[in-house]
């Protein structure tokens, strides 16, 4: 991912001296068990983990010789371990048993920090909804006027929908954190289960059940697909901020810095490019689910074609994500709520967001169904019309009593609080020590 699209906590997890710091720590590891069993000598095990980071640059010049990462590395290691203990690192390993050990280290720590960046998007959510749940506004369908509703309900429908992110993306995490400590082709006949274990201990992974020479990519495609599905859910929060701040209805606006410009010619502009970016990182999020979907299926035991896709979808699909949360985070955190505005939109149909109510209404007085639609119907295309209340345009249909009932906001909004209500009890306490059960 680009320098603009990634927040240092994120790519630092990424990076390749992280990468590296990993492959350095599992060789240790394993070497330590190894000596458990009896087989590496305790000194061996003890020069391994005591030997200096790998030098980037003399791993770099060694894999334009080998054509190998993992080789490379390995030899460069064993090559700074004096008193002839080298020899003993990478041993009954295979490339894949430090590569995939490696990423499912690295993808538990950047689930960890995606898991609390959701949280706390929800946590900002969530307060929106309850600071504005007696916000009247009009809600539509198709972008049309439809009924009353409360922006408090609005947000409640996607703080709940970023609860299930959540949920969803901490089994997902926990389905991530496997790794493999099982030789060429995964039935351990270089190296025991025992060393597996407490290998994966050590890291705080669990072993894959039944590796090939790779840990299953199924794996992987479902926790991309998990975050492709947060992303889903932010575009549409950002899709729904978009329209709200488009000018005929400016009923919200992202924050807007004082020295920021919207526009390089027109100075009157306030773009919502803060929401226009995440839709663009969810773009990206769906595309390397795609990727990881493909991934799947390998040749046998295991190739290479799944290699170079991970090398980039996976850490920019985490990045994608991370930086995506936290701008959706900064948008609802400074979200202006124009709850005058909302107001006068709601008012502007001249009644007709009441046309349910008017219809059940001529149904209660004894009207055949379709009779009371066309009725309906008729008096909205006349107040459309002439500009007229709808209302007005039904006087004759209804009497006054029955139309204060049906032009009541109270009573149209009396369950507009139950999701508010229901989402006021969730604590960010609760999601973070309540996990899915696996």
């Amino acid at each position: 991912m680009i320098e603009r699209y990634s927040l240092p906590e994120m790519a630092a997890i990424w990076s390749e001296s992280r990468r590296l710091e990993i492959w350095q720590q599992i060789q240790a590891s394993v070497a330590r068990a190894w000596a458990d069993e009896g087989v590496v000598p305790a000194a061996a095990a003890e020069a391994i983990a005591a030997a200096p980071p790998v030098d980037p640059d003399k791993w770099k010049a060694r894999e334009e010789e080998t054509r190998h990462d993992v080789a490379a590395f390995v030899d460069v290691l064993a090559d700074s371990i004096g008193g002839g203990h080298g020899r003993w690192v990478h041993y009954g390993l295979t490339s894949s048993d430090v590569l995939d050990t490696a990423l499912g280290v690295q993808l538990k720590e950047a689930s960890e920090l995606l898991i609390e960046r959701v949280i706390n998007l929800f946590e900002t959510a969530q307060s929106l909804a309850v600071a504005h749940r007696g916000t009247i506004m009009v809600g539509r369908t198709h972008g049309m006027w439809a009924e009353p509703t409360t922006f408090g309900h609005k947000m409640a429908g996607f703080a709940f929908e970023l609860l299930r992110g959540c949920r969803r993306l901490q089994f997902a995490a926990h389905s991530i954190s496997y790794g493999k400590i099982s030789g060429a082709v995964g039935i351990r006949s270089t190296v025991p289960r025992s060393v597996e274990e407490k290998v994966m201990g050590e890291l705080g992974l669990n072993a894959e059940p039944a590796a090939t020479q790779v840990v299953g990519r199924d794996r992987h495609a479902a926790f991309l697909t998990t975050l492709a599905g947060i992303g889903g859910t932010l575009e549409r929060l950002a899709t729904e901020i978009r329209h709200l701040q488009r000018s005929e209805v400016a009923e919200v606006a992202e924050p807007f810095g004082e020295e920021q410009k919207g526009s390089s010619a027109m100075p009157h502009k306030r773009n919502p490019i803060l929401s226009e970016n995440v839709t663009g990182m969810a773009r990206l999020l769906r595309g390397w689910a795609v990727a990881g979907m493909e991934d799947v299926a390998l040749w046998h035991e295991r190739d290479i074609s799944h290699s170079s896709v991970e090398r980039v979808a996976i850490p920019d699909a985490c990045l994608a994500l991370d930086f995506a949360l936290h701008r959706m985070n900064r948008v609802l955190s400074g979200l202006t709520v124009d709850a005058d505005r909302m107001r006068a939109n709601l008012e502007a149909p001249r009644g007709l967001v009441f046309s349910q109510a008017a219809l059940l209404a001529l149904i209660r007085s004894g009207k055949d169904r379709d009779e009371a639609y066309r009725i309906v119907q008729e008096a909205a295309s006349a107040a459309m019309a002439s500009g007229a209340h709808l209302r007005d345009t039904l006087a004759g249909a209804l009497d006054e009593p029955a139309l204060d009932e049906v032009f009541s906001l109270e009573a149209f909004l009396a369950g507009a609080d139950l999701a508010v209500e229901h989402l006021s009890k969730v604590t960010t306490d609760w999601l973070r020590e309540n996990a899915p059960q696996w």
